[in-house]
């Protein structure tokens, strides 16, 4: 298996880093007014992945931050995974110029699902789909809209089209410090056929060490709200996803000694 990572979040609204309380753009908090030194910070605390969010692209579907993102990626040597108002070829190929380790679809996955099938032929495992639900239910617009489709279905109808990396945001938890499901992350997995990444509700190293029980469900962590206000430090949460990451791969010995998908010695 590949190692668990922390990606501290980074949402973009008006050219500050900010968090939404579950997706409400009228519940904004501004952490800090300049989205490229929060990231240095971050990259200073030990992360080595960072999860950016164009929160004004994800709104009006046209990107708005790419040259802050753009910034980032000059001042910083982190792996940068980035969504938020991806819609067409162009933005793909601009973000993908710009050195980010991923770009993650959202929205066009239900509106565009011809776009999403043109961007993983040509991109390939640089995409990742972006699914965010409230009870079960995908969300798009920026959270603003439900697309009457089951989160489970289109984990399964974008692993079909070839996605490989997915980031799976728990809507009502989200910002609020509320705790993570495990099982939600679970599910999404088996769904999708391969781990996901999680988001939404960390509010401390306790969480990560919940899923690191299921660490085999899970690619990454995303946490924003609890690392800006101090109940989770980078450090910690990178700890505890190497940590996941060990036991994960103690048990899988354990379970398979030979590496060979259980097959006899």
């Amino acid at each position: 298996m590949s190692a668990v990572y922390l990606l501290p979040a980074i949402d973009i609204l008006g050219g500050k880093a900010v968090r939404l309380a579950k997706g409400d753009y009228d519940r904004v908090t501004v952490y800090h007014d300049d989205p490229a030194a929060q990231a240095q910070l971050f990259e200073e605390q030990g992360a080595t992945w960072l999860h950016v969010v164009d929160l004004d692209g994800a709104r009006s579907g046209t990107p708005e931050n790419i040259a802050i993102i753009e910034r980032i990626m000059r001042k910083t040597l982190l792996k940068v995974e980035v969504g938020g108002g991806v819609r067409s070829l162009d933005t793909i190929a601009r973000l993908a110029d710009a050195g980010v380790s991923r770009v993650v679809l959202g929205t066009s996955l239900v509106a565009d699902p011809a776009f999403a099938e043109e961007a993983i032929a040509q991109y390939g495992r640089l995409l990742c789909a972006g699914i965010d639900a409230k009870g079960g239910e995908v969300a798009v617009a920026g959270w603003r809209e439900g697309a009457g489709v089951a989160a489970e279905e289109l984990a399964r109808d974008v692993a079909a089209l070839g996605f490989r990396h997915l980031v799976y945001t728990d809507i009502a938890r989200d910002g609020m410090q509320t705790g993570v499901d495990p099982a939600a992350y679970v599910r999404m997995a088996e769904a999708f056929g391969h781990p996901v990444i999680a988001s939404g509700g960390v509010a401390g190293v306790d969480d990560l060490a919940r899923l690191g029980e299921v660490a085999g469900c899970i690619e990454g962590v995303i946490a924003g709200r609890a690392v800006y206000e101090g109940a989770l430090s980078v450090a910690d949460g990178v700890r505890a996803c190497a940590e996941a990451t060990r036991r994960a791969e103690a048990a899988a010995i354990a379970s398979d000694p030979c590496g060979m998908g259980g097959a006899r010695c």
